[in-house]
């Protein structure tokens, strides 16, 4: 048990949990690294690029240095150049949109679906123009996007599809594993993720081998020999340390994806007075997060960190809304199912390692405290 569980509290993430059951295999990794003298793009990187396309049942992994780089790279080996548009969705946070603008185009924002969360294929058509090039589509808290449904709208366009598959190592869309369902697909492994390192990293997975090779000139200054660039690129590397963590990680994935779920069955069944997630029949969601919803958040959220629960909003001011974005002109009501989830979701603890007698606890003390708050604000 952490130090956090033992206190009595209930922290929304636990990363020395996954390090204490992993300790044996990191540090033999990490000492593997250290020992062999090669710190960049060695071959624990060659390594574990093999084996997450395996795993992704993609053809290709393209290791990058984090899951922004990966956004960024993936449109720009698609074809993203300066002046194109990118459609995707503004209830994901900023990187993505900053990925979107690094590459040079422009964001336009479609609404999202208002169960799933993801973007919602039956609007794409009407925001397409002459300039769009690529539909960002996020499989957002886990939850994998209506891949068919958007290339029904994208594909007699010759519009070309990029996941981003951040919250969503191992999460499946009619049997088949995100990351091999677009065009190119991005990875971030932040810390925090299903599958993270100790530090940043990410990967750009394709079935296109001419994407992959555009990717990796790209991630190395177009190199394709050393210090001859026959493109120009940038400096994106995964490197050794995070490659050889990322390979352990990865053999336990899938087992630490199914007690996300079991966590995330336990709370389904538990919680009242709130609205927990919906899960669309063809998808097999890895719940990097689990979003409930509730008409009173702030107050619940403030109640339960007086009870020592962590929590979280992801995200609460939508793409479209911040300062950053204002070159695009949308205001409020731009984005109504977007705008309307930020001031209702709160993310509860969710991690492989949370205890099951905690995850009851938590649910007990939500269903108590959303009465409580609705009773108080009736």
């Amino acid at each position: 048990m952490s130090d956090l569980a033992a206190s009595g509290r209930v922290p929304i993430f636990d990363l020395k949990a996954q390090y204490a059951e992993l300790k044996s295999e990191l540090d033999e990794a990490v000492l593997r690294v250290m020992a062999g003298g090669w710190y960049i793009q060695g071959q624990e990187h060659e390594a574990f690029e093999r084996e997450f396309a395996a795993y992704c049942e993609a053809e290709h992994a393209v290791g990058v240095a984090n899951g922004t780089d990966a956004i960024r790279i993936g449109l720009q080996a698609l074809g993203v150049e300066r002046g194109d548009e990118v459609i995707t969705v503004a209830n994901v946070g900023m990187p993505p949109v900053a990925a979107v603008k690094e590459a040079g185009s422009t964001p336009i924002f479609v609404d999202v679906d208002a169960a799933t969360r993801n973007i919602d294929p039956a609007l794409i058509a009407a925001a397409i123009t002459p300039r769009t090039k690529v539909v960002l589509a996020i499989h957002l808290f886990g939850h994998p996007i209506d891949v068919d449904a958007i290339r029904a709208v994208t594909g007699p366009r010759g519009i070309k599809l990029l996941e981003d598959c951040a919250q969503a190592h191992g999460a499946r869309y009619k049997g088949r594993r995100v990351g091999s369902l677009g065009d190119a697909a991005a990875f971030s492994f932040y810390p925090t993720k299903n599958l993270g390192a100790y530090g940043d990293g990410g990967c750009v997975t394709t079935n296109d081998a001419d994407v992959a090779d555009r990717a990796r000139l790209l991630r190395g200054y177009g190199w394709r020999k050393q210090y001859f660039s026959e493109s120009h690129g940038f400096n994106s590397r995964l490197d050794e340390m995070q490659a050889a963590i990322l390979r352990v990680k990865l053999r336990h994935l899938d087992v630490a994806n199914e007690e996300r779920r079991r966590r995330a069955a336990i709370y389904d069944e538990a919680l009242k007075g709130v609205m927990t997630p919906t899960t669309a029949t063809w998808a097999s969601p890895v719940y990097h997060l689990y979003v409930i919803e509730t008409d009173r958040r702030d107050a619940l959220r403030e109640a339960l960190g007086e009870a020592g629960i962590g929590t979280g909003v992801h995200y609460p001011l939508p793409s479209h809304l911040q300062p950053a974005c204002a070159d695009l002109g949308l205001g409020e009501g731009a984005m109504p199912v977007t705008e309307a989830l930020a001031g209702r979701i709160l993310s509860l603890p969710m991690y492989p390692e949370l205890p099951i007698e905690q995850v009851e606890r938590v649910a007990q003390i939500v269903s108590r405290l959303a009465g409580e708050v609705s009773a108080t604000h009736a």
